[in-house]
């Protein structure tokens, strides 16, 4: 794999989503994600770089939050269907704040913007 001559890159993105279900509580149809992908060639070591960045991204806000490291997802492209997420328990049922894991081509990471914003409030932390 190579990146313009390098064989591994990070990226950092803000994004606007949309999804197609049902709005929940601090589930919007229209939504900013903030994400990081890490692409190269060893997919576990980019999972970990992954989710010491997303720990310390949350840390650094001082969120308490909760890791579940072995969070089954639906989509096809995380390895073995495995990822990772971190659960605010003050946000009820839909308590997940970021969410991840390691594919083919590398690892990445996504938080939902104004899900953080509402952990955040739950727990009174200024931001």
């Amino acid at each position: 794999m190579f990146l313009n001559g390098r064989r591994e890159a990070g990226f950092f993105y803000a994004a606007r989503c949309y999804r197609y279900e049902r709005p929940q509580a601090g589930r919007y149809r229209e939504f900013t994600q903030l994400g990081y992908e890490y692409l190269g060639p060893d997919p576990a070591a980019a999972r970990e770089r992954s989710l010491a960045l997303c720990r310390g991204f949350l840390d650094s806000l001082g969120l308490r939050y909760e890791l579940g490291g072995m969070a089954r997802r639906g989509l096809s492209y995380y390895l073995g269907g495995e990822g990772f997420e971190m659960r605010a328990p003050e946000l009820g049922a839909k308590k997940q704040l970021a969410g991840g894991g390691a594919y083919r081509e590398g690892a990445g990471f996504g938080i939902g913007l104004e899900r953080l914003a509402l952990a955040l409030e739950a727990q009174g932390i200024q931001p």
